[in-house]
C-alpha cells in the first residue's frame, strides 16, 4: 500500500539527526511491501485533514520554533480533525511542545500552540538532558521505549491527559511528574530523540500499522529480524538505568 506521509517544517524543524524517524518508516514499510509518499509542508503550505495517512513533526532551536508556531497553531483545527479521523502522528521534541497549547518562555515571551495534546509548557532554568527509559502501554500493547532527551521546556500535562509512557530512568516531561510525552489516538508526542524510531521498531510498527489503518489496510505487519534494533534499544536501557531516575 501507499501510505501518505505529511512531514511538517521540515527546512525549520530538523535538529537532533530527527529526520531519521522518516527514514524508519520508509524502511521498515518497504520490507513489507509498501511505500512512503512524503510531502513536505512549509509554512502557507494547504494541509488537507483527510490527505494524509501520518504526520511528522520534528525539532528545532528556539528560533525556529517562534518562526513556524503562527503557521503551526492556525493548523490546529485540521490537525485535531486529522487525528480524530485516526491519522497517524509522531511529533519530537520541539514539534512537541507546540501541539500543545503553547510554550511560556521565562522572559514572558509565548508561542501559540495548536491544541492538539492537554498540556502547556514553560521554560524551565536549567536543561534536562541525558538517556530515557519509559514504560508503555499502546493500546495493550506493552513494551518499553528508550531515547535521549535534551530540553529546557517543562511540560506540564492536564489531569485528564494521557502520558506516553512512565518514567523508569530519566527526567521526562517536567523532571518532577514521573511521567514522558502524551497521546491522543494515534498520535503521539515525545521529548525522546536522537532520533526515536531506530532504537524503538516496536513503536515504529504501531505508528506504521496505524497509518496502514487510515490508509485502508491492516495493521498486522509480518515481523522484521531486529537483531540490530534491539541491541541498540538494550544499550540506550542500560545507560539510562545507570543514569538513575529522577
Amino acid at each position: 500500500m501507499r501510505i501518505r506521509v505529511a512531514h511538517l517544517y521540515p527546512d525549520y524543524l530538523n535538529i537532533y539527526a530527527d529526520r531519521g524517524n522518516i527514514a524508519v518508516f520508509e524502511r521498515r514499510a518497504a520490507l513489507r511491501g509498501h511505500s512512503l509518499e512524503i510531502v513536505g509542508v512549509e509554512p502557507g503550505d494547504t494541509l488537507e485533514p483527510s490527505a494524509f495517512d501520518l504526520v511528522y513533526v520534528g525539532g528545532g532551536q528556539d528560533r525556529e520554533q517562534a518562526l513556524i508556531a503562527p503557521d503551526l497553531a492556525a493548523r490546529g483545527d485540521a490537525i485535531r480533525t486529522a487525528v480524530a479521523g485516526g491519522t497517524a502522528l509522531l511529533a519530537v521534541c520541539g514539534g512537541y511542545q507546540l501541539l500543545g497549547r503553547g510554550y511560556r518562555g521565562r522572559n514572558g515571551s509565548a508561542m501559540p500552540g495548536a491544541g492538539l495534546f492537554a498540556h502547556e509548557t514553560v521554560a524551565g532554568d536549567k536543561r534536562l538532558i541525558g538517556d530515557v527509559l519509559l514504560d508503555v502501554d499502546l493500546d495493550g500493547l506493552t513494551t518499553t521505549v528508550v531515547g535521549f532527551e535534551n530540553h529546557a521546556g517543562r511540560t506540564l500535562l492536564d489531569l485528564d491527559a494521557v502520558p506516553l509512557g512512565k518514567i523508569v530512568a530519566g527526567h521526562g516531561n517536567d523532571g518532577t511528574s514521573g511521567y514522558e510525552g502524551c497521546r491522543v489516538g494515534a498520535a503521539i508526542g515525545t521529548y525522546l530523540h536522537g532520533p526515536l524510531l531506530p532504537r524503538n521498531p516496536v513503536l515504529a510498527d504501531w505508528l506504521l500499522g496505524r497509518a496502514l489503518v487510515h490508509a485502508g489496510g491492516t495493521d498486522e505487519l509480518e515481523p522484521l529480524p531486529d537483531e540490530l534494533e534491539r541491541l541498540a534499544h538494550a544499550v540506550s536501557a542500560g545507560r539510562a538505568r545507570s543514569r538513575g531516575g529522577r
